[in-house]
């Protein structure tokens, strides 16, 4: 695997830099302006500017230290996206803890997991989650619960045996004091886990700041820019591409609890946002709204450059395509010149890319291929696996590239076309068969809002292709027609061996990060 720059006499670029140093600069050049705006369901916004966000957090750091928090120690953060989330994440990155970031959909076992496999010592939660992570993570010294669970409509139960959230802050003025590195470990992220034990994507202060920097030149962004973010902050996504990007900028992020249809619009509109990292079923949801003549917004990112169902938006919608691992994206559509629609865009200039066979030999122009990014540890690829030192060797091929389980389909002038997860290519009977070329089908289908293709095992073929299907609002009676015209479209667009053998009609899907579809759940479903 390739090796990060650390050797003396070597000045990377972001030396003498930290994240609190980011943090501290922008709280001295633009103490008032609004950096995190709180939009919660059930309350008016609360503005932060970037004096007060830094004060608190320095008060939250010395409390942290006075209880013993010491740099190297692991600090579970399992949170739903709220205030608290990043008050914690920024006071342990300051205090030179880890900041451990969990899906809040983990179930008991995989909490006990993460606690244990990075020797946490603390936890800070909410409510609905304290018993959850009192009884699954029983080495921890101690946890702090918010007084809220952000997005709830009732109102948060007392939680026994814990202490509050408040009660950790100190003095500012004790804010603690160490070397500014920008190497130092930063933060860590558990992979989804869908294949093997989620992974710890461990991050470095450089990582960050890269992350920060790279996320807002890929996204054009200005000081008076306005990002919405609703994807989860223990994700990279919302954690790097909106609120550490907006940080670089000195721009203002409006975080919201989650991703709610119904206020996108308002609060969009009442902070006159202007950015936004989007997914596919966000934008699928947002069609059953009903649009405003006018708004705020210049432009989105999504998983694919301008998706021809989504011009009513009337927003400039830009692709991308990054990894935990790559901290932001490595391939970039173009912000200020037309791209091809339906791809992600071109290979990000600060990395290399390779798209290879099975056999290693690089793909030619239209041919689908496995996706391999180069960079360097610790600044612009991951540093490590958090004490799996195996995995992180296994993730680099003998040229040093990360191989990162993806497939993609090169087009004319370097355009770059998602293809799928290797994980999700099904063998039907000899022939390999991508999930993503049925769904993309099947979602043309009017009455159709989501669909997701797995495979079921079969006696004679190895696999078949089931799809599930969410249908669009409304459908109502007609959902048993609906199954006949998806069937009807496949057998017209897709050669036989690639057509659904079942169509499942269901409320709803299994979600795993970023409201993705847990297709191992699916799966299960089908055994």
């Amino acid at each position: 695997m390739p090796q990060p720059i650390e050797a003396p006499g070597v000045v990377g670029p972001f030396a003498g830099m930290d994240v609190p140093w980011l943090l501290r600069l922008q709280a001295e050049t633009r103490r008032d302006h609004p950096f995190i705006i709180w939009a919660p369901f059930d309350a008016p916004a609360r503005v932060w500017s970037y004096g007060e966000f830094h004060e608190r957090v320095g008060a939250l750091a010395a409390g942290l230290a006075a209880r013993g928090v010491k740099p190297g120690d692991a600090v579970l953060i399992h949170l739903d996206n709220c205030a608290e989330f990043l008050l914690s994440w920024f006071a342990c990155v300051e205090l030179g803890a880890l900041a451990v970031t969990t899906n809040t959909r983990s179930a008991a076992a995989e909490i006990d997991y993460f606690a244990d496999h990075c020797n946490a010592v603390a936890a800070i939660t909410q409510p609905a989650y304290a018993e959850l992570v009192a009884a699954n993570c029983r080495k921890l010294r101690w946890i702090a619960v918010i007084s809220h669970d952000p997005g709830a409509a009732l109102p948060a139960q007392t939680v026994a045996k814990a202490d509050s959230f408040e009660s950790l802050f100190g003095d500012s003025a004790n804010r603690p004091q160490r070397p500014t590195d920008p190497f130092a470990p930063c933060s860590v992220q558990y992979t989804s886990g869908t294949t093997s034990r989620p992974k710890a994507v461990l991050w470095t202060h450089a990582n960050a700041l890269w992350g920060a920097k790279i996320n807002a030149a890929h996204q054009t962004l200005r000081a008076d820019d306005v990002h919405l973010a609703y994807l989860p902050l223990f994700h990279t996504n919302a954690l790097a591409y909106s609120m550490l990007a907006s940080l670089w900028v000195g721009g203002t992020c409006v975080v919201q609890p989650r991703f709610s249809s119904s206020r996108f619009w308002s609060v969009s509109l009442e902070h006159r946002c202007t950015w936004n990292s989007n997914i596919p079923f966000c934008l699928k949801a947002l069609m059953e709204q009903e649009t405003p003549k006018h708004h705020s917004f210049r432009m989105w990112g999504t998983a694919v450059a301008e998706p021809p169902a989504f011009a009513v938006f009337g927003v400039k919608i830009i692709g991308w395509w990054g990894m935990t691992e790559t901290i932001t994206h490595g391939i970039i559509a173009e912000a200020d010149q037309p791209n091809t629609p339906m791809t992600i865009g071109r290979a990000a200039p600060e990395y290399s890319l390779r798209v290879v066979g099975d056999d290693g030999v690089p793909t030619q122009v239209g041919d689908t291929g496995n996706l391999l990014i180069k960079g360097v540890p610790g600044l612009s690829l991951f540093k490590e696996y958090l004490h799996n030192g195996q995995a992180t060797r296994d993730s680099f091929d003998e040229h040093g590239y990360f191989i990162t389980g993806d497939r993609v389909t090169l087009l004319e002038r370097g355009a770059i076309k998602f293809g799928d997860r290797a994980k999700d290519m099904l063998k039907v009977g000899g022939e390999n068969v991508a999930a993503s070329e049925i769904e993309q089908v099947v979602i043309t289908v009017p009455g159709v809002r989501e669909a997701a293709v797995v495979a079921k095992k079969h006696p004679m073929l190895d696999e078949v292709p089931v799809a599930f299907v969410i249908p669009t609002a409304g459908v109502g009676n007609a959902a048993p027609d609906l199954a006949d015209r998806i069937m009807a479209i496949c057998t017209k667009s897709l050669a036989d061996f690639k057509r659904p053998r079942e169509i499942r009609l269901v409320d709803e899907m299994p979600r795993s990060t970023l409201e993705k579809v847990a297709k191992a759940e699916l799966r299960k479903m089908l055994e």
